[in-house]
């Protein structure tokens, strides 16, 4: 019997070992592909959180179990079983929490650049399930001109102007401008309105939003923080009409 025990133990611990593995990769259901590497960092850390909820769990499971076999003299297969259970039920738990938790709009802006950038990009693939597919694929590319725009904001002072305004474009700009596109009823999105569609606009417009990050990073890697800090062309574009994601302002 104490050697089907330890055959028992020995099927166990290897299940924990493949469940962890299937965790480190991301879990039975992975998420979307990340659109840049501040989400990415995000996700990486959510995994990490789970793989050590999980490995905590399956050793305080073996710790009762081994206290257990020593206080009745063994815990025969029907406790054999119960560990088995006990940690199939921790890899489903920490296979699917804590999960990742999409930022609201109003905390976009909060903390260093860092943060911005990887909350922006969270939220920015929440939304673009809702989004026209080639608006969609244009939140893809900003995603990697975020990760760009991030690493020059790391050298630059918090509170310079144009770390302000830069913050004012990404954690400001581009949120209202999809959140307007969203508030939009579905049927309508297609109609046309001062010659283009909601669909049209929205997708232009992240297209404009696109090209004036472009602009903002190269500018901070010339180091041109005054040229930048009076830079405010993306402001001369109105965002949150309730019937079109953009008008321009005349």
């Amino acid at each position: 019997m104490a050697g089907d025990s330890t055959r028992e133990s020995d099927r166990i611990l290897g299940d924990a070992r493949r469940s962890l593995t299937v965790q480190r990769d991301g879990g039975t259901h992975r998420p979307a592909r990340s659109i840049g590497r501040g989400s990415a960092r995000l996700k990486r850390d959510n995994i990490v959180k789970r793989i050590t909820y999980f490995v905590g769990a399956v050793f305080a499971i073996m710790v009762a179990a081994s206290v257990a076999g020593i206080v009745l003299n063994g815990i025969g297969f029907t406790g054999v079983m119960a560990i088995a259970l006990a940690v199939v039920v921790a890899a489903w738990v920490f296979g699917n929490f804590p999960k990742v938790k999409v930022p609201q709009r109003a905390e976009l802006n909060r903390g260093d650049a860092k943060q911005l950038v990887g909350r922006t990009e969270l939220w920015l693939e929440a939304q673009r399930p809702a989004l026209p597919a080639p608006a969609a694929d244009m939140v893809g590319k900003i995603g990697v001109q975020l990760d760009a725009l991030g690493l020059q904001l790391d050298g630059v002072d918090q509170n310079h102007p144009a770390a302000r305004e830069v913050r004012t474009l990404v954690g400001e700009t581009l949120p209202e401008m999809v959140d307007s596109y969203r508030k939009i009823p579905a049927h309508l999105r297609t109609e046309k309105r001062a010659g283009a569609t909601p669909d049209e606009q929205i997708t232009r417009s992240l297209g404009k939003i696109s090209e004036e990050i472009d602009h903002v990073t190269r500018q901070l890697a010339d180091g041109a923080l005054d040229d930048l800090a009076v830079r405010t062309r993306y402001l001369d574009y109105k965002y949150g009409d309730p019937d079109s994601p953009e008008s321009e302002r005349t």
